[in-house]
């Protein structure tokens, strides 16, 4: 019986990586079960002057959260914005950019929170949730890893 292993969306990200530090254009990995290619456009040819990542797979079905996982947060109220990949955390679209959310601010779901830079690739994040951002739990322009919390929220608020 043979036994088929799926690809979890960090260890795609690694493997992005990985390719990308390799210093190689193109690479492309098919499998039964994905296919992925990560083409590097350095010389141009893209609308924008830096390099820019591709990168095509087919998205695993969300998990459902367990319903008796104990929270993290501090109450049990509160709800975490994680994040969905390795990068860099901004809060603004650029420097010259007002935060997406601040302390204290409302958010609702599908409202764009921040961005996370992933290899020149900017990821907006919207939240999922609609509520009250209680606290920021990341600075500006820091590195994250997959799920880590980003925000607190309350979804009372």
């Amino acid at each position: 019986m043979e036994q088929k292993n799926t690809m979890k969306p960090k260890e795609i990200q690694d493997l992005i990586d990985y390719i990308s530090n390799t210093g190689l254009a193109e690479v492309k990995i098919k499998t039964e079960e994905f296919e992925l290619s990560v083409k590097k456009y350095a010389d141009g040819s893209t609308s924008g002057t830096a390099p820019q990542y591709i990168a095509a797979a087919p998205s695993p079905a969300p998990a459902a959260p367990a319903p008796s996982a104990p929270s993290t947060a501090p109450s049990s109220n509160l709800v975490e914005i994680k994040s969905p990949m390795i990068g860099t955390f901004y809060l603004t679209a650029n420097p010259d950019s007002a935060p997406f959310v601040t302390e204290g601010g409302s958010i609702s779901a599908g409202k764009t929170v921040c961005i996370i830079e992933a290899m020149k690739l900017f990821n907006e994040i919207e939240a999922e949730i609609s509520g009250k951002i209680v606290k920021i739990l990341v600075a500006n322009a820091s590195p994250v890893e997959y799920d880590q919390p980003l925000f607190l929220v309350d979804p009372a608020g």
